[in-house]
């Protein structure tokens, strides 16, 4: 039976007959896999403790006629565990897991887990504001479906300035010139560092928490999930 060993993070986790488990994995190099993990439910099961919700594992898959695999081997690597003990957080998890899921059965991209994992350590961090990560999660996410915010020019074509307002296009993912818009340069530079570095280094922007709202609602609808 040819086997692989793989990082992976546990998307779902489906009880099957007596003791076994059907487990979602996705993983960086081979997309999602499903597999079957035997006995995991079984109270001294050596598989159990590898296998949770919210973590980075290590695990050992065989795979042999079927297209389902047979879990041999797991292991924690980071257990992401702050995450269970804020429930805004702990939700919001759950549907960052559902929206990657829905994203990865429909494109073939090796930097959804990245994505995930490093969504799982902002939530983890009860320092980075979940208002960032939300917002960051959003447009990654956006850019990795190919549906990146323009945040060079606006609707016309033109650069996008200081000391100028502008209102934001769901349309055309991105801004319009308007004299009396509600987004101004602050918000552009707020999203642009949300769009290329982590919500750490965002959180370290003068000012964001009075720009993170508006920053959000755009980031939102920056999908349109």
């Amino acid at each position: 039976m040819k086997s692989i060993r793989t990082k992976a993070i546990v998307l779902r986790r489906t009880n099957y007959g007596e003791a076994d488990r059907i487990i979602q994995l996705l993983t960086p190099e081979n997309g999602m896999l499903s597999v079957m993990a035997k006995g995991v439910r079984k109270e001294k099961s050596r598989l159990a403790g590898g296998i949770e919700l919210f973590a980075r594992c290590d695990v050992t898959v065989g795979f042999g006629k079927g297209d389902l695999g047979i879990l041999t081997a797991a292991r924690l690597d980071v257990f992401y565990s702050h995450i269970m003990t804020d429930y805004d957080r702990l939700q919001f998890g759950y549907d960052i897991i559902k929206q990657i899921t829905r994203a990865a059965t429909t494109v073939d991209e090796p930097a959804f887990f990245d994505l995930l994992d490093q969504a799982f350590v902002a939530l983890n961090d009860p320092q980075i504001d979940i208002r960032l990560t939300k917002a960051w999660f959003w447009l990654q996410l956006a850019i990795l479906l190919g549906v990146g915010l323009n945040l060079s020019t606006d609707t016309n074509g033109m650069k996008l300035v200081e000391d100028a307002s502008y209102d934001f296009s769901e349309a055309d993912h991105g801004f319009a010139f308007s004299e009396r818009g509600a987004f101004n340069s602050d918000h552009i530079k707020l999203l642009r560092i949300l769009s290329a570095q982590s919500p750490k280094v965002a959180a370290h922007v003068a000012g964001a928490d009075e720009l993170i709202n508006d920053c959000l609602w755009v980031a939102e609808r920056a999908t349109a999930h």
